[in-house]
């Protein structure tokens, strides 16, 4: 039977959605390394962090922040992910402005190399010649994002290799998170 994976994105068109900044400390100074959270690797428990509104509306179970796009979930989506991904991700509690019930970061810890190049609508390596020889050989541009499902293994949820913007999982935890009614998050099947 054919697996399935799934991106999870935050929807910008989720009526009167709010805007969520970088998280802070709790003395309101910024977290030093925010690019550390969505690099795919583990990372160190930051401590206490809140995480300040660019624009208030309605509060959403998945969002991304507007910089790093490190991912803010809701309290019962973090439950889901401890229960289905225990191994795949770290969930950091974070107060969010203005929110009394918790929230927390997901660090998805789980880097696979999978992105098939010849199946998505285009997929370009940086080169030499881009002059960025810190990124040669990873990915410059991938549209129509595709992954070959025979390299995921028994994976839950992960980021691709060489191009860690999305955050893609299995179907089961999709139909979980669909389950809970999730606002805020969309998938796209990859």
């Amino acid at each position: 039977m054919p697996r399935h994976f799934f991106e999870l994105d935050f929807d910008i068109e989720a009526p009167g959605r709010w805007y969520l900044r970088e998280p802070n400390d709790v003395d309101g100074k910024p977290v030093p390394d925010i690019w550390a959270f969505v690099s795919g690797k583990t990372v160190t428990d930051p401590g206490p962090l809140r995480v300040p509104l660019s624009r208030p509306g309605q509060p959403l179970d998945f969002d991304k922040t507007t910089v790093a796009g490190t991912p803010i979930v809701s309290g019962r989506i973090a439950s889901v992910f401890r229960e289905l991904a225990p191994h795949d991700v770290q969930l950091f509690p974070v107060e969010v402005q203005g929110q009394p019930e918790p929230f927390y970061l997901l660090n998805v810890m789980r880097v696979i190399r999978c992105i098939d190049d010849a199946a998505c609508e285009e997929a370009r390596l940086w080169t030499p010649e881009d002059g960025r020889p810190d990124k040669v050989g990873e990915y410059h541009v991938v549209s129509g994002l595709r992954i070959d499902t025979s390299k995921v293994g028994d994976a839950v949820v992960f980021r691709p290799w060489g191009y860690l913007l999305p955050i893609i999982l299995n179907g089961e935890l999709k139909a979980a998170l669909e389950q809970t009614g999730i606002v805020g998050g969309k998938f796209v099947e990859v």
